[in-house]
């Protein structure tokens, strides 16, 4: 902890734990500024299969960093950086606690550690490594990547060719392996990090919440709103936007892909796959606090491990 730097909060979680509404709570307790950590919410007119805080509630509490890109456009962890640390600067200048609350965790990631200089992908060398592994197998090209690089080659499988293929491409583009220039890391940054995460108790009351979850959108109109995503001719069903759960299944079903009933047991298999993903990232999280779903006394556990220079604003 650096002595007299300003705080930063996090508050992270699985989809469907209940993030949204305790930092709710917390802002009526504390001047805090909301930023959203979430790489669905970034898009306009994806309102109803994200979970977006409604218009009212925005009202009451506004987010950073909701509806600002259009469902054809891009936004990377690098550019979540970037904003973010702005957002986070200008809440101190105005005396309030930054509250960075969602569940995606490479921005998260991104964020505290840094990223990495990588090159960009070279499809002229992409094709040539696909062509070797056509000729050779993957696996005499894996032994290629254990020569060169063997801490990444343990961590990549012979049967993984996207991440076997970006490893090697960048040893042969910069000279250097994939975890040299991953262990360049950005300095640390110059804030009080206090990080908490919420999750329910058991796997199962999380899997409810989830299903529960994912009717509800589909009461309020989740089919009706994808319709109209489609009717706009500027999407397709590759980009970011439409590869989200929920999404890509609904997508698919109005394709004619599957019916209803298997949208919806795909689309509520498919978060519970990303909360699964969510809840390994964050076992793995250095200096967390974790709360419960289910505790209405989750807010003052929260307040309770907050330094006296916050708590003394209530």
């Amino acid at each position: 902890m650096t002595v007299n730097a300003p705080t930063v909060l996090t508050l992270m979680g699985p989809t469907a734990s209940g993030k949204t509404a305790l930092a709710m709570q917390l802002c009526d307790r504390l001047p805090i500024r909301l930023i959203s950590v979430d790489s669905a919410l970034i898009y306009r007119g994806m309102d109803i299969g994200t979970a977006k805080p409604t218009l009212s509630e925005q009202a009451l509490y506004p987010h950073d960093l909701i509806d600002i890109r259009e469902p054809s456009q891009s936004y990377s962890a690098a550019d979540f950086r970037y904003d973010a640390l702005i957002l986070i600067e200008q809440a101190h200048q105005q005396e309030q606690i930054p509250l960075l609350v969602g569940g995606s965790m490479l921005y998260f990631k991104a964020l505290v550690e840094g990223l990495s200089t990588l090159p960009t992908a070279n499809q002229a060398l992409r094709a040539t490594i696909a062509l070797e592994a056509k000729q050779q197998g993957w696996q005499a090209l894996h032994q290629q990547l254990f020569d060169v690089d063997p801490i990444s080659a343990e961590r990549i499988h012979p049967n993984d060719p996207q991440r076997l293929m970006r490893a090697l491409e960048v040893f042969r583009l910069t000279g250097q392996t994939l975890t040299e220039l991953t262990a360049q890391k950005t300095p640390e940054l110059p804030f009080n990090m206090i990080q908490f995460a919420i999750a329910p108790r058991e796997r199962g009351i999380l899997h409810q919440r989830i299903e529960q979850r994912f009717d509800v959108m589909l009461n309020l109109g989740f089919e009706q709103e994808v319709r109209k995503l489609m009717a706009s001719g500027e999407l397709n069903a590759q980009l970011p936007s439409m590869r989200c759960v929920g999404y890509r299944q609904m997508w698919q079903y109005l394709n004619d892909e599957y019916d209803f009933a298997s949208m919806r047991f795909k689309g509520i298999a498919a978060t519970r796959q990303l909360a699964k993903r969510q809840l390994t990232w964050l076992r793995s999280w250095d200096n967390l606090t974790w709360l419960e779903s289910d505790d209405l006394h989750a807010i003052d556990k929260l307040l309770n491990r907050l330094p006296e220079n916050l708590k003394i604003r209530l």
